[in-house]
């Protein structure tokens, strides 16, 4: 259970990092926010600190690649969740995006993106572009 909620943390600390990221006129020091909040907010965490020191050494994490690997304790989390009836929404979620993080081009994002031109004539981006 323990690495199923830790799934949970890492997962959201990314894509708020991700967010913050994101707003790129305001050219945000992640690795200083991560140290802010390290101390004295709801969301410290020991995640935290390692969040730093990594955003310290790589500011835009630009030397890893974006594929997470699992090490079985998060299917095995969602699995007794799935054995026991008990939602798991948050975790389940996380060790999805880890599958999904694995993958290039995946053919279910490949296909959203031909439903939505095929009905509505929204614009694609064709491979090699």
């Amino acid at each position: 259970m323990h690495n199923g909620v830790e799934y949970a943390l890492m997962q959201s600390y990314a894509e708020g990092f991700e967010l913050l990221a994101a707003k790129e006129e305001f050219n945000l020091d992640l690795a200083a926010i991560a140290d802010t909040w390290r101390h004295g907010s709801v969301v410290r965490s020991w995640l935290l600190e390692l969040a730093a020191a990594a955003l310290k050494d790589d500011p835009r994490l630009e030397t890893l690649q974006a594929y997470v690997d699992d090490s079985g304790e998060g299917r095995w989390t969602v699995q007794e969740s799935v054995d026991l009836a008990v939602p798991l929404p948050a975790i389940t979620a996380a060790l999805q995006q880890r599958f999904r993080s694995r993958q290039d081009g995946p053919l279910g994002a490949r296909l959203l993106a031909a439903l939505r031109q095929q009905f509505g004539g929204h614009s694609v981006r064709r491979a090699g572009e």
